[in-house]
């Protein structure tokens, strides 16, 4: 291997261990700009973003199901061999949102989500309807005709994932808003060292900024560098040799980065080693109910133990010297195009119980209100059925939970469901009426950015004529702001 293949390759891995901060003199002005408008640069609140991606495409229809009669019968027509039974979908799976919905229609959650019906009702789970990855607002005609812009390589589980990642498909760059917010309120975390986006599902664009990189952590814990730690003789020299190295004055560019990553790296697996130390919670994991599968068992080990890692990472949020957190936590095997009423159902029970669960230990931190947890995907899937499953689909819902989130109400429009109906881009294809853009923009700003900063990480929502126009159908809300936080 060449050197610069090495240097470039071992670059690249070191960076899901440490925060890369560059020395742009616009990111620093846009850093001040961001601070002078937010709390954070007070110290005076906390609060944590928890991203909840459904790798995959989770199936939308299927979660949030019509059941009025009339909109029950498109549904059915739509998938007769993949929709739930009416007769299944009982009262205490009833959702009753403050706000009527078009056209009088009546929904229920999935028989296998009880925990989060029960914060829908409570009011602490908000709906957002029918989002997904646009360019600008299309209707069936113009998709079918193509007169309008839409994403490139719709359908397609890698590219759909970056558009929701970084919700901008008219962009080459991969920056993902959850980077580009932590590019904007990294420095007003008295912690400079430590990346303020924690992944415990490894890398992904979602957190990708332009000077912020996530720091990976695992379910256990932080990870250590591979035979650097130890108290054998041989272990004690090969840690001194590592750092002589890394220490070293390096003349070469790419020679100095590497060696500020992986040194980076090192004092970051300490720091949060010695945060974790001792931080235990006393809320324990529910066990799973009896009667479901394998894909149940995995999916609820998985997330639950994510889940449990970042209440611990926000336990220790001091001891780690930050006041704004965002976390990207992976949940798979949502790609459904078969066994979908076996496979979904177990999937949501898991979902249902795991987002159950670590809303118990915010209430145990004392952080319910500073803690939202909000759910992203590949896409929707179509309405339409192949069989047994489901297809790629466009448009989806999505789950916003917390103390802050105004709950018990649906954000948007839901679909019609109709074959070749207004929504159906041609094969069951929900097309979106909510960009990506706007479910970020409400979530920024109760992050704590400003407007203008707003501007800066969503052009299409910047200036006297946004490209995306205000929600519609039951909550009305405006083009920048969804209304679904306080």
């Amino acid at each position: 291997m060449k050197r610069r293949d090495f240097l470039s390759r071992t670059l690249c891995q070191g960076l899901g261990g440490a925060a890369l901060y560059s020395q742009l003199g616009q990111l620093q002005l846009l850093q001040a700009a961001a601070l002078d408008q937010s709390d954070i640069a007070k110290g005076s609140d906390y609060r944590a973003l928890v991203c909840v991606f459904l790798f995959g495409g989770n199936d939308n229809v299927n979660s949030i199901i019509p059941r009025s009669a009339a909109a029950y019968a498109q549904y059915q027509d739509a998938r007769p061999n993949l929709a739930i039974p009416l007769a299944e979908l009982g009262p205490a799976t009833h959702i009753n949102p403050l706000t009527a919905q078009t056209f009088g229609r009546d929904y229920a959650l999935h028989p296998a989500m009880p925990e989060v019906r029960d914060l829908f009702e409570s009011g602490r789970c908000a709906i957002v309807a029918n989002v997904g990855p646009l360019i600008e607002p299309v209707t069936r005609v113009e998709y079918q005709n193509g007169t309008v812009a839409v994403p490139p390589q719709l359908f397609s589980h890698a590219d759909q994932q970056t558009f929701w990642q970084t919700s901008r498909p008219d962009s080459r760059q991969k920056l993902g808003w959850g980077g580009r917010i932590a590019d904007l309120l990294q420095a007003g975390n008295s912690n400079q060292a430590l990346s303020m986006s924690l992944s415990l599902s490894g890398q992904n664009t979602f957190q990708v900024g332009n000077s912020v990189q996530p720091y990976s952590i695992g379910s256990n814990g932080a990870e250590q560098r591979s035979a650097y730690y130890g108290n054998e003789p041989d272990e004690i020299a090969r840690r001194a040799a590592v750092d002589a190295l890394l220490d070293a004055s390096h003349p070469h560019l790419f020679e100095r980065a590497l060696a500020q990553v992986q040194r980076r790296a090192i004092d970051s697996y300490d720091l949060v080693t010695d945060a974790l130390a001792g931080i235990n919670l006393s809320t324990p994991i529910p066990p799973l109910p009896a009667g479901f599968g394998a894909v149940a068992q995995g999916a609820y080990a998985a997330l639950s133990a994510r889940l449990r890692m970042v209440g611990r990472l926000i336990a220790a949020r001091g001891a780690l010297g930050q006041q704004r957190q965002v976390y990207f936590v992976g949940m798979g095997g949502f790609d459904t195009h078969d066994r979908l009423l076996g496979d979904h159902r177990d999937l949501l029970r898991a979902l249902s119980l795991g987002l159950q669960y670590f809303q118990d230990v915010t209430d145990e931190l004392g952080v319910a209100d500073q803690v939202t947890t909000f759910t992203a995907s590949d896409f929707g899937r179509t309405s339409s059925a192949n069989g047994d499953g489901s297809d790629h689909g466009w448009g989806g819902e999505h789950l916003v939970i917390g103390g802050a989130v105004r709950g018990r109400d649906i954000y948007g429009e839901m679909p019609d469901l109709a074959r070749a109906g207004p929504d159906d881009a041609g094969w069951g294809q929900i097309i979106p009426k909510l960009a990506v853009d706007q479910y970020a923009a409400t979530l920024a700003r109760w992050f704590g950015l400003s407007e203008s900063n707003i501007d800066l990480i969503l052009p299409s929502l910047a200036g006297p004529m946004p490209r995306f126009g205000p929600a519609t159908g039951g909550y009305i809300g405006t083009e920048r702001d969804l209304g679904f936080m306080v």
